[in-house]
């Protein structure tokens, strides 16, 4: 019950920073407003990319802390890149759109792992982030 509780409320709680992201009305004369429809996007696909990640990962690792790693390397570089062809003329570069990156990255890592707490547990078979002992 209490593992279900936990996976709860990770989901609430990036389902209210989603909701939050999308609702909140820009000021009209802010060019890059914090809370727009593309910064939604910005955090959701980062959020998708690190559990996702952290998902396909934890079943080829037998530790938590690798698929924490390359789930969020792989969503920041995603980013990193998206805000880099921007700054080189393929957009608009805007370090608050690579701000909610890094955020979605965080929310999408603790549900994941999270939910991979909730699923398998903490123990010696399945420590928190070393490898299992033999």
């Amino acid at each position: 019950m209490k593992r279900f509780l936990m996976a709860r409320s990770w989901i609430a709680l990036a389902t209210l920073l989603s909701i939050l992201a999308t609702t909140r009305v820009a000021r009209a004369t802010d060019p890059d407003p914090w809370f727009g429809q593309d910064k939604a996007l910005h955090f959701g696909v980062s959020a998708a990319i690190a559990s996702g990640t952290y998902a396909v990962m934890s079943t080829q690792c037998k530790a938590r802390y690798p698929p924490l790693l390359i789930g969020g390397g792989l969503a920041l570089a995603i980013g990193g890149a998206k805000e880099g062809l921007d700054s080189i003329g393929f957009g608009d570069p805007s370090w608050k759109d690579f701000t909610w990156d890094v955020i979605g990255t965080v929310v999408g890592l603790g549900i994941a792992w999270g939910l991979d707490l909730a699923i398998n547990g903490v123990g010696p078979q399945a420590p928190l982030f070393a490898t299992p002992a033999p």
